[in-house]
């Protein structure tokens, strides 16, 4: 399958959440047993060889990606959740937004000490989301071993934000 087969499976919702964004609709592509699985292949594909030891999600559709990676590569799935979603002990990350910040949290003891970890989510705007999550995973001890994103919108400069770890995107929105 190619990547403009996967990129054509989603549909761009103008003006949501607000004017001046084109929102990224995944929803056609999970709908789709057979672009949905493809795209999860080629999304651990860059990840086999050395193998990471556990899979982070982001809240909320990096948890579908996350998670269908994880099984594929047989590893532990662990979710990155908004503020005040876990119910135990955690470690917290704030991050920027365009008006303010807002922070993602994860278990304390979701990863081990020296574990490799693959970050995972669906799209990757400007990188504080998954730069919070690195954060989070290097508090509890783990290695970021890299990030793997659906989409990515180059125009907003994700990689600088997220330099120096390794980022996989399979598509690219210039």
């Amino acid at each position: 399958m190619s990547l403009q087969t996967i990129a054509a499976a989603i549909r761009d919702i103008p003006d949501f959440p607000k004017p001046g964004i084109v929102f990224k609709d995944i929803t056609p592509l999970l709908a789709n047993p057979r672009i949905f699985r493809e795209t999860v292949e080629l999304m651990v594909a860059a990840w086999l060889d050395p193998k990471p030891d556990l899979v982070v999600g982001v809240d909320a559709r990096g948890f579908i990606f996350g998670a269908a990676a994880a099984y594929e590569l047989g590893l532990g799935f662990v979710p990155v959740r908004k503020r005040g979603k876990l119910p135990w002990q955690r470690f917290s990350a704030e991050y920027a937004l365009e008006y303010g910040t807002d922070s993602v949290e994860m278990h304390v003891d979701a990863v081990a000490a020296g574990q490799r970890v693959l970050i995972v989510d669906d799209l990757l705007a400007t990188g504080g989301t998954a730069r919070a999550a690195a954060s989070l995973i290097e508090q509890g001890g783990g290695e970021v071993m890299g990030i793997q994103a659906l989409i990515e919108l180059a125009f907003l400069e994700p990689r600088r934000a997220l330099a120096p770890y390794s980022v996989e995107s399979l598509i690219v929105v210039d």
